[in-house]
């Protein structure tokens, strides 16, 4: 009875070992996983700032055309704003009246 008690303590303390060491290596992969996606996503998004500058910049000149007409032929019109229609715009700081 002695023998299978002391068997079975070791065993356990044995499997118990094992799991500490198996969850430390999976922390361990998992703190390398997170390091490598954290250098994957500033690594795009390094690429990707350029092209994001650009867009906003295409944005802003979008406001200095009226929206798209549509024809009855099916001609796609884009009208180019005056200078006078860019000015008598509200600017984004003056107050909206409602």
């Amino acid at each position: 009875m002695r023998k299978l008690l002391s068997i079975c303590l070791i065993s356990s303390s044995i499997a118990l070992s094992v799991q500490a060491e198996e969850q430390s290596d999976l922390q361990d992969g998992m703190d390398l996983l997170s390091e490598g996606t954290q250098l994957l996503l500033r690594g795009l998004m390094g690429e990707i700032e350029p092209a994001l500058r650009d867009l906003e910049a295409a944005l802003k000149d979008m406001t200095l055309y009226h929206p798209p007409e549509v024809l009855p032929n099916g001609d796609i019109i884009i009208r180019r704003k005056t200078p006078d229609e860019i000015d008598a715009e509200p600017s984004e700081e003056g107050e909206i009246e409602l």
